[in-house]
């Protein structure tokens, strides 16, 4: 009976292309394919490395369609590695849905330890980090407020991810619901050249941005309530 192959989930930089690791790149050489989020954005990435193995894309549009065909292939004994177009696949990107099905069929699952955006985040904000809870992008409509409200209890430090262009409003919230001297920090462009983080209080970070327009992917590292 044949072996089966492997599934690799392979973090990819979140900005400096030197923060890929070299077992990242070893495996995404010795893979019989890879899954990107984007192909053309991934291909950036592939030609940098100079690494030339087959792609297939792999996205939230189409990942019910493609992981059993993937699962079959594992099954026949090739490696998959699995890479989103940046950070860690499956932490606010597709790649869930394939480690679950792999782990019914018996698959084995490797996920390399490389770059992802919220640990430098929520280190740098100098809030407290011995306990903290991921939430990613918060709901846009359903469910935001009655989140928010729950949120407004939790006593350890959270973090969010957020769009520049809804940076000023989701910040405006958190002042309703979190009170605004609640200690905050808003980072972005991690590992990019304009990296920056900015700390204060809650209204102090919209004072902030409402003078100085917010770009590129934003992670917000909000302090619990003190217990």
């Amino acid at each position: 009976m044949q072996d089966m192959g492997i599934l690799y989930i392979v973090p990819t930089p979140v900005g400096n292309l030197e923060d890929m690791t070299f077992r990242g790149i070893r495996v995404l050489k010795e893979a019989d394919l890879i899954l990107a989020e984007d192909t053309r954005t991934s291909g950036v990435l592939m030609k940098h490395f100079e690494i030339k193995n087959a792609m297939q894309s792999y996205h939230k549009f189409n990942e019910h369609k493609t992981v059993e065909n993937v699962i079959l292939k594992i099954k026949g004994g090739q490696n998959v590695a699995l890479i989103s177009d940046a950070g860690t696949p499956g932490i606010s990107d597709p790649g869930f849905l394939i480690v679950r099905e792999c782990v019914r069929n018996g698959i084995e699952v490797q996920c390399l330890p490389g770059a992802t955006a919220f640990v430098p985040a929520v280190v740098a904000s100098g809030l407290p980090d011995e306990k903290f809870c991921f939430e990613g992008f918060l709901p846009l409509k359903k469910g935001r407020m009655t989140r928010l409200k729950t949120l407004a209890q939790e006593s350890r430090t959270m973090i969010f991810y957020e769009s520049p262009y809804r940076l000023l409003k989701t910040l405006t919230q958190f002042v309703e619901y979190f009170g605004a001297e609640r200690q905050a920090s808003v980072s972005r462009e991690i590992s990019k050249m304009h990296e920056e983080t900015v700390r204060g209080s809650l209204q102090e970070l919209v004072e902030h941005f409402t003078t100085n327009e917010p770009r590129g992917e934003i992670v917000i590292v909000i302090a619990g309530i003190d217990e």
